[in-house]
């Protein structure tokens, strides 16, 4: 399976993992995902985050903006709510720590800074793992794969593709308004209340816009029979393929081996 780009919103999955199918790249780290949900320790969610960003950096083309967001960023953002939570852990399954920092009757001790990053590194590793198949699959073909594989009733999945290709349009129709203002010399002053001002002229006529836009895919899909029939034929096909199946079970064998070594995972 080549990467094929949307023909409406123009995106497309680049790289080696584009090559897998959508439910493969969902399918593969679930179990993983499930089990991190369970563990307590810092180093099973360590070793996740790190085939986590293995696997994207490796097998998929992501932007700068990307690359720098889960290089720093998400550490960051993870230490940041590894800290909060450590600051609510109940003192009593900690006190036989060492203290950190001590302010008047309250103290923060080793074992809760511990507990709080461990939780933070543990939603970070869920979040990457859950890129793998984010960074690497367009809505369009998540959609197509769950109707052809999963066989989920067409009229509930193309239904969910038409939403999914709103977001694109409602950004360009913004876009529009924005610049008639900016004709219209309808920018306001500047400051939180011009900036009110502003976004509440964009509704009126976004929400007539987009109005319009359901009416036009109400009146194709009516003229297009959707709905009229248990089947309908497929433009572009998603068959579950044999390195589909590999990627699966090596990711699952692989994620066994590695709880297996870290377990009990500090239950």
């Amino acid at each position: 399976m080549t990467a094929v780009a949307d023909p409406y919103t123009g995106a497309v999955a680049r790289g080696l993992l584009a090559r897998i199918g959508p439910l493969a790249k969902l399918a593969a780290p679930l179990p993983a995902m499930v089990a991190l949900i369970f563990s307590r320790d810092l180093l099973t969610p360590l070793v996740f985050l790190a085939v986590a960003y293995v696997m994207i950096f490796v097998g998929a083309r992501v932007s700068a903006r990307v690359a720098a967001l889960l290089v720093i960023g998400l550490p960051i953002g993870a230490a940041v709510v590894g800290l909060s939570l450590g600051l609510w852990v109940d003192r009593t399954l900690v006190d036989g720590t060492d203290p950190v920092l001590s302010v008047g009757s309250w103290t923060l001790y080793a074992g809760a800074v511990e507990i709080g990053l461990a939780t933070g590194t543990r939603l970070a590793a869920i979040f990457s793992l859950g890129l793998v198949a984010g960074l690497t699959t367009t809505g369009p073909d998540l959609v197509r794969a769950t109707v052809q594989q999963l066989r989920v009733p067409y009229r509930i999945g193309y239904a969910a593709l038409a939403a999914i290709r709103f977001v694109p349009r409602f950004g360009y129709e913004l876009e529009v308004i924005r610049q008639a203002h900016r004709v219209r010399g309808a920018l306001g002053g500047r400051g939180p209340i011009a900036a009110i001002a502003r976004w509440w002229g964009y509704i009126v006529p976004l929400l007539a816009g987009a109005i319009r836009h359901a009416e036009r895919v109400a009146l194709a899909m009516d003229a297009r029979a959707f709905g009229a029939h248990p089947d309908r034929t497929e433009r572009h096909l998603l068959p579950w393929r044999t390195r589909d199946t590999v990627f699966v079970l090596v990711f699952w064998v692989a994620s066994a081996a590695i709880l297996a070594a870290l377990f009990p995972w500090g239950m």
